[in-house]
């Protein structure tokens, strides 16, 4: 066994066990919640200016925010999603984020 396997042998338990479910499910719906955010933001914004926007609105949303947008998953998003989305956009730090990463989006 090489060095290396050993190493990955021995830090690999402490690399999972620092992930711990709540942190996983949360990635996952938040994951889930881009792919209905974005094609709200398609609407204005492309590109990379999109996917920015996407991220920024997705990483500011709360929990139950995530939740309620990855229900919309596989249909097209009804007037409450995107409600949702722009009541995220318009908060002061989903506004920070937009103009950190030079994106003009307003709700």
């Amino acid at each position: 066994m090489t060095c290396r396997a050993l190493f990955a042998l021995i830090v690999l338990p402490f690399a999972l066990a620092a992930c711990s479910p709540e942190d996983v499910a949360d990635k996952i719906g938040r994951r889930t919640a881009e792919t209905v955010v974005r094609p709200i933001v398609d609407d204005r914004l492309t590109g990379a200016q999109a996917d920015a926007a996407t991220r920024c609105v997705v990483q500011n949303a709360t929990a139950a925010e995530v939740q309620s947008l990855a229900r919309d998953v596989g249909v097209i998003a009804g007037t409450s999603t995107e409600a949702t989305v722009w009541a995220i956009v318009a908060r002061s730090e989903t506004q920070s984020c937009l103009a950190a990463a030079g994106v003009a989006l307003g709700a």
